[in-house]
């Protein structure tokens, strides 16, 4: 039943399980389509049927369990352990936590650098970052109590190290840097941030939940890569997403720190309740079991060249789109990408530069999902993607010449996230 406004009450009796199952495969027909090549945010494309069964198998086995007391459920301190074990070694850390995203990843970091800066006496802290910085870093700051601070970036679209300096001062509890930014998929300039940072005699956070589990394979396939992780002097903490280029499902983030020490600033522990011991190294207090058991079982079944493999058709999807869009004149990649990660608009050099709304509306009647940003539009390659390129290249001419004959921007593309409040 409904009442007069349309909203749905919670059915007076309960519906049939197989009735339940084929409406919602029916309505997720109207969903967006992630396998197909063509959508470029919110799920990563692995284009590999055997490790999404493995995926769907373990989150089935795990579904129900409860990592709040990680010691009744043995099997997921294992593979929790293990994940850690694999995180620490891939960039060089001391200690790590498991988190359920970036965000909450994000949150950690922010509040370990209160803690931090609360320690040395400091009563109002602030966050240095660049605009480009996830907005995540803002949201912890509105809920943590920080100040924060965003810098204009350089022609380039990577922080700038001179405004840093002039910022950083003796009240800093964090300096940011992205590696890459989510805008414009370029790294900031990690060791001069990370320098600024111990002159001061506080933290530096690099915010790699984008392409941590990337760029260490990206670095071994002979690309360009600065250098972003813990064997930059300065780096206290690093956030990275299993559920981004580490190809699990949602939601599986790692928080990690260059020591053991400074990772205590996060754990919360609570004895002052009849219930006993209160203790928890994340957000979180019930964490479910199967996005824990996916990340490992994940990260078990690829292995260092499984990853190798992804990563190089990663390039080679990257290598195509960018090669697509500079063949087309009249467009322009923003910067210079690090990565796979690029934004591309109109060049106003040209001669008869195309309406980029206008061109992204085209692109989304031939089935593309390009996300808009406020200079263009973006894309963010998966393994997927290498199957593509061609088609990508075709209708994104044709979308050009389309706008260029007089096609009007309707304003109807969608933006990075959306809410939804009843």
């Amino acid at each position: 039943m409904s009442d007069a406004g349309g909203n749905p009450e919670l059915p007076h009796s309960g519906r049939a399980a197989d009735e339940i199952l084929a409406g919602v495969r029916a309505e997720r027909a109207g969903d967006l389509d992630w396998r197909g090549g063509r959508a470029f945010s919110l799920v990563y494309n692995v284009d590999d049927p055997e490790l999404e069964r493995l995926q769907h198998e373990i989150a089935g086995i795990l579904l129900h369990e409860n990592a709040l007391n990680p010691f009744r459920y043995r099997t997921l301190l294992r593979m929790e352990a293990e994940l850690l074990s694999f995180a620490r070694s891939l960039f060089g850390a001391g200690a790590a936590a498991l988190s359920s995203g970036g965000t909450e990843s994000i949150f950690l970091a922010v509040l370990t650098a209160r803690e931090e800066a609360a320690a040395r006496g400091v009563g109002d802290p602030q966050v240095v970052a660049a605009s480009t910085a996830h907005p995540a870093f803002a949201k912890a700051c509105h809920y943590l109590g920080l100040e924060l601070t965003l810098l204009p970036v350089d022609a380039g679209g990577r922080a700038d190290p001179d405004r840093f300096a002039t910022e950083v001062s003796d009240r800093t509890a964090l300096v940011v840097g992205s590696a890459p930014c989510y805008p414009y998929g370029v790294v900031d300039p990690i060791p001069e941030l990370a320098a600024i940072a111990v002159d001061a005699g506080t933290l530096c956070h690099v915010d790699a939940c984008l392409g941590g589990y990337l760029l260490p394979f990206w670095e071994r396939l002979d690309q360009p890569v600065p250098q972003w992780d813990f064997r930059v002097e300065g780096v206290t903490s690093l956030s990275a997403d299993i559920h981004k280029y580490g190809y699990s499902y949602k939601g599986a983030s790692t928080i990690l720190y260059r020591d053991r020490e400074l990772q205590q600033r996060q754990l919360f522990m609570y004895d002052s309740w009849p219930g006993g011991l209160y203790a928890s190294m994340s957000a979180a207090g019930t964490r479910p079991g199967a996005p824990i058991a996916g990340a490992w079982a994940t990260m078990v079944h690829l292995g260092e060249q499984g990853y190798l493999r992804l990563a190089r058709r990663v390039l080679t999807a990257t290598e195509g789109f960018r090669a697509a869009v500079e063949g087309v004149d009249g467009l322009r990649i923003t910067g210079e990408p690090d990565l796979s990660i690029f934004e591309f608009g109109a060049d106003r050099d040209a001669v008869d530069p195309p309406d980029i709304g206008a061109v992204g509306d085209a692109m989304d009647e031939r089935g593309w999902n390009l996300d808009r940003q406020q200079g263009g539009l973006h894309v963010m390659l998966s393994p997927g993607h290498d199957r593509v390129v061609e088609d990508f290249a075709g209708d994104l001419a044709a979308s050009v010449d389309e706008a260029r004959a007089g096609r009007v921007a309707t304003g109807s593309g969608l933006a990075y996230g959306g809410v939804v409040d009843e």
